[in-house]
C-alpha cells in the first residue's frame, strides 16, 4: 500500500470516531479490548518527541506497531483517523498527527472544494481536541496548470475559514511539503516559499508547515539552513533517507544527527515522525532510526 492509497483508506476512519474497540469472544459476543501488559520502554533523552507514520509499516497490524513503538520509546503512531486512536492509546502512546481533511491531490488550492474541506475540518478539529491529538495534516493539492499565486491565495482564503476553530480547540493544521520530482508529480507545495506564504497569509499560530525532510531534500536541499531560518513556521517534521525513502543509514545522503541537533537548537517542542519505508526488519530499522535521531 503506497501513501496515496493509505490516505484514501484512512479517510474512512472518520466514520468510526465514536466506535469502541471490540474483539470477538469465543461465544461470538463482542467485548471491549483490555489493555495488554506493558514492557518498560527504552529510555530516551526527551529532547525530541518521537513518532512514526503508520502507512510506512502496513505489513503489520496497528496493534503490533503500537506495541513495538511503545517498547522502543516512541510516544506516538501518527497519520491515523479517529477510529484508530483507541488502538494506540491502549499501549500508553498517542497520535501526533491526524489524517482526514481532503487528499494530497485535491485540497485547499481549489476554491470549489472549500465548503467540503471546511465541513470536514469543523468535524475533525473538535474530535482531535477531545482525544489529545495536537495536529492535523493538510495538503495544498495538485496544480493542474494553476499559477502558484492563485493556489496560495486560495489556500489562504480557505484556511482562514477554519483558523478560528483550530485556535479555539488548540489544534494545529500542518500543511505538508512534498516533492513533485519523484513521488507526487504536480503537487503545488513543493518548495518552501509556497508554504511560507500561506502561513503568513493565514496569520494564525495554529497554521504551520509539516517540514518533510525527505521531500525538501529532493526539491531544494539546504535542510539545516531552512530549519534555522523558518523554524517558527514549522509545526512538525518527517524523516526518510534520500534517495529511496528508506532507512536513515549510511546508504543515503542526509546526516540526521546534525539535522536533529539543529531542530533541538531552535527550541522545537513538537514531534518528529519517522516516515521511511523499511527495506530490512521493520522494527530493527525503526529502533535504529530513533537511536539516530535521539540527540
Amino acid at each position: 500500500m503506497d501513501r496515496r492509497d493509505f490516505l484514501r483508506f484512512s479517510g474512512t476512519t472518520l466514520a468510526l470516531a465514536s466506535t469502541p474497540l471490540l474483539r470477538s469472544t469465543a461465544n461470538g459476543q463482542e467485548s471491549k479490548t483490555a489493555a495488554p501488559p506493558q514492557a518498560a520502554p527504552t529510555p530516551r533523552k526527551n529532547r525530541i518527541k518521537h513518532s512514526v507514520a503508520r502507512w510506512c509499516f502496513g505489513g503489520m497490524t496497528l496493534d503490533d506497531l503500537a506495541r513495538h513503538s511503545a517498547a522502543i520509546g516512541l510516544g506516538s503512531v501518527e497519520i491515523l483517523g479517529p477510529g484508530d486512536w483507541p488502538v494506540v492509546k491502549q499501549y500508553g502512546i498517542g497520535c501526533a498527527v491526524a489524517i482526514g481533511i481532503g487528499s494530497i491531490s485535491d485540497a485547499w488550492n481549489r476554491a470549489d472544494l472549500h465548503d467540503e474541506l471546511v465541513k470536514q475540518s469543523e468535524t475533525l478539529i473538535p474530535q482531535c481536541a477531545a482525544a489529545g491529538v495536537p495536529n492535523i495534516v493538510i495538503f495544498s493539492g495538485n496544480k493542474r496548470g494553476q499559477p502558484d499565486a492563485e493556489g496560495i491565495a486560495n489556500c489562504i482564503t480557505g484556511l482562514r475559514r477554519v483558523a478560528k476553530t483550530a485556535e479555539q480547540h488548540g489544534i494545529t493544521l500542518v500543511m505538508e511539503i512534498l516533492n513533485s520530482k519523484v513521488d507526487h508529480g504536480d503537487y503545488a507545495f513543493d518548495r518552501m516559499k509556497y508554504g511560507l506564504d500561506i502561513v503568513q497569509g493565514v496569520g494564525s499560530d495554529r497554521m504551520k508547515i509539516l517540514y518533510d525532510i525527505y521531500h525538501a531534500q529532493i526539491m531544494e536541499g539546504d535542510v539545516i539552513h531552512t530549519i534555522k531560518d523558518h523554524h517558527a513556521s514549522i509545526g512538525h517534521y518527517h524523516t526518510a533517507g534520500v534517495p529511496g525513502r528508506n532507512e536513515l543509514d549510511e546508504n543515503q545522503e542526509l546526516h540526521y544527527p546534525a539535522i536533529c541537533r539543529a531542530i533541538v537548537e531552535t527550541g522545537f517542542k513538537g514531534w518528529l515522525g519517522q516516515e521511511f519505508i523499511p527495506k530490512r526488519d521493520a522494527m530493527t530499522s525503526l529502533r535504529e532510526a530513533i537511536d539516530t535521531c535521539d540527540v
